[in-house]
C-alpha cells in the first residue's frame, strides 16, 4: 500500500487494533455509521478531524471549532468525535473510514498509533515546520524534544504533540497516615517501594490492596521494564532529525536525539525481562498486589480514592479524574516511579496526524498549528484531565483545585529525566500489545510461571514483528 488511496481489504487487514476479524465480518449492518457516510453534509468542502469521543465531548469540540473559526474564518470546520471504547477501537474505526473513502483530513493519533499511521497513511510536516520556523520556534521552546521525537518516524516528523502523559506514581495519603509512612523522596528505590507496600498491607484490611495496576502497553509492565533497563522489543534511534534538533533546540537538549524511535527485536527472554517480571510475581506472591485486570484504568478511580487501594501508576489525567470522583487535593500525591537499575520512565503523547488522503492539507496544517497554540490547550485542557505538552502551562494555579502537591512531577519526569521514552509502539503494535497482555497475565500466575510463559510470549512477538502491516 504505497498510493493515497488505499483498498478497503488492505485497511481491514489492520483489524487486529480492535475488535479482530469476528467484529470486523459484522460492520456491513452499520457501515454508514462506521464509515460517517450518514453524517449530514459529509462532503461540503469541510476540514474534517476525527478524534477520540470520550476525549472530546461537546465543550471541547465547541472550544477548537469556534477558537479555529476566529483565526480562520474562510475554513469550514468539522469535528468528528469518534465513539470508541480505547485508542485501538478507535484506530479501527477510523481505518474502516478511509477504507470506505470517506476519510477525515486529520486524525487525533497517540503514540500507539503515530507509527502505522506515520508508515502508511500519514503526511510528514518537515516542509511546512521548515516554512514557518519562526512561528512554531516559541511552541518548541515550550515543548520537551522527547515529546517531538515520540512524533518522528525515520527522520520526519509527522505530528506536532499537544498532550502526554508519563507512568508516574500517584499515593493516597490516607493509607499512607494509616501506615504511619511518610512521602516517598524523589530518588526512592524499588526496595523503598516494597517496604512501603509492606507497611501498607500491616496497616490495612484484607479488603486492602497496596498495590494495583493495569495489564496494557502503558503503565502496565513496561514501566518496571524500563526502570530495569530493558524494553520488551529492542529499542534503537532512526537517523536523520538534525534538520529539526538543529532548528529549534540548544545543543545540551538535542544531544542524543535522532530521527525517530525504533523498535525492533523482540527481548522477552532477556534476563532483565525475566527479572521485571519475577519481581512483580513476588509482589502477587506476597499478597502487596493482585494480578493486573485488563481495560483502561477507569476502574481504579473508585478503589484508590475510597482508600481500598494505596499506590498505582497514572499519568497528569489522573488528576482531573480523582477531582471529578470527589477526592480532594491532599487526600492524595505523587512521585516519580521508584529507581531500579535507572529511573527512565515512560509516556504516551498525542497529537493530530494529516492523512495523504486529504485534499485539504494547507487548511490541514493550519489547524495542526492553531490546536498546538498556548491559548488553545488552556481552554482546551482546563480539568486537568491530561498532562499538557506545554511547559508553561503547568503552575500551582492549575493545581491547586484538583491537586497533587507535588503536580511538578509531572513535567519533571521529562525536565529531570531527559532519556524517559515513550512505550514501544511499533507499525505492528496492534498484535504487539495482544501479545503482552496475554501472557502477562500467564507469567503472574506464579513465580514458576514467569519464565516459560516469557518463552511463549518470545515466539509471539517474533511471529508478530515479522507480519507486514
Amino acid at each position: 500500500m504505497t498510493d493515497s488511496h488505499p483498498t478497503r481489504r488492505t485497511l481491514l487487514r489492520y483489524g487486529a487494533y480492535g475488535a479482530g476479524a469476528a467484529a470486523l465480518a459484522g460492520t456491513a449492518a452499520s457501515w454508514d455509521r462506521l464509515t460517517g457516510a450518514d453524517i449530514p453534509g459529509r462532503n461540503d468542502g469541510s476540514l474534517v478531524v476525527a478524534t477520540l469521543g470520550p476525549a472530546y465531548g461537546p465543550e471541547a469540540i465547541r472550544t477548537l471549532t469556534d477558537g479555529f473559526k476566529k483565526v480562520h474564518p474562510d475554513i469550514k470546520l468539522r469535528i468528528n468525535a469518534v465513539q470508541a471504547v480505547d485508542w485501538s477501537d478507535f484506530f479501527a474505526k477510523i481505518l474502516t473510514q478511509i477504507a470506505a473513502g470517506t476519510a477525515p483530513d486529520l486524525v487525533y493519533v497517540a503514540t500507539e498509533g503515530v507509527q502505522l499511521f506515520a508508515q502508511r497513511l500519514g503526511v510528514p510536516l518537515d516542509d511546512w515546520v521548515r516554512r514557518d520556523a519562526e512561528e512554531l520556534r516559541e511552541y518548541f521552546a515550550d515543548v520537551h524534544p522527547s515529546l517531538v521525537e515520540s512524533m518522528m518516524y525515520e527522520g520526519s516528523l509527522y505530528q506536532l504533540p499537544v498532550e502526554f502523559n508519563a507512568a508516574d506514581m500517584y499515593l493516597n495519603n490516607q493509607v499512607l497516615k494509616r501506615a504511619d509512612a511518610g512521602f516517598p523522596a524523589a530518588d526512592w528505590t524499588r526496595d523503598d517501594f516494597t517496604a512501603l507496600l509492606r507497611d501498607m498491607k500491616k496497616a490495612s484490611g484484607s479488603q486492602f490492596t497496596p498495590y494495583f495496576w493495569t495489564n496494557r502497553l502503558w503503565g502496565g509492565v513496561v514501566p518496571w521494564l524500563f526502570a530495569n533497563d530493558t524494553n520488551l522489543l529492542a529499542e534503537s534511534k532512526a537517523p536523520g532529525g538534525a534538520w529539526l534538533w538543529d532548528s529549534f533546540y540548544p545543543a545540551g537538549a538535542r544531544k542524543g536525539r535522532g530521527g525517530g524511535f525504533r523498535w525492533t527485536t523482540p527481548q522477552a527472554t532477556d534476563a532483565r525481562v525475566e527479572e521485571a517480571y519475577d519481581y512483580l510475581a513476588s509482589l502477587v506472591q506476597e499478597g502487596l498486589c493482585t494480578r493486573p485486570e485488563g481495560g483502561n484504568g477507569q476502574n481504579l478511580i473508585g478503589v484508590f480514592s475510597t482508600g481500598r487501594v494505596g499506590v498505582t501508576p497514572a499519568g497528569g489525567f489522573w488528576a482531573g479524574g480523582l477531582h471529578l470522583a470527589g477526592m480532594r487535593a491532599d487526600a492524595f500525591d505523587v512521585q516519580y516511579f521508584p529507581r531500579w537499575r535507572t529511573q527512565r520512565m515512560q509516556f504516551g503523547a498525542a497529537g493530530y496526524a494529516l492523512l495523504r488522503t486529504s485534499k485539504l492539507q494547507e487548511e490541514a496544517w493550519e489547524f495542526i498549528k492553531y490546536a498546538a497554540r498556548r491559548d488553545t490547550l488552556m481552554r482546551l485542557f482546563e480539568t486537568n484531565q491530561t498532562t499538557p505538552a506545554r511547559r508553561s502551562m503547568l503552575t500551582a494555579d492549575r493545581y491547586r483545585e484538583t491537586g497533587p502537591d507535588h503536580w511538578q512531577v509531572f513535567y519533571d519526569t521529562l525536565d529531570k529525566f531527559p532519556y524517559t521514552g515513550p512505550i514501544p509502539a511499533p507499525p505492528q503494535v496492534a498484535e504487539v500489545e495482544q501479545v503482552l497482555l496475554k501472557h502477562t497475565g500467564t507469567a503472574l500466575a506464579s513465580r514458576r510461571s514467569v519464565g516459560p510463559a516469557l518463552r511463549r510470549m518470545q515466539s509471539d512477538l517474533e511471529k508478530a514483528m515479522e507480519r507486514d502491516v
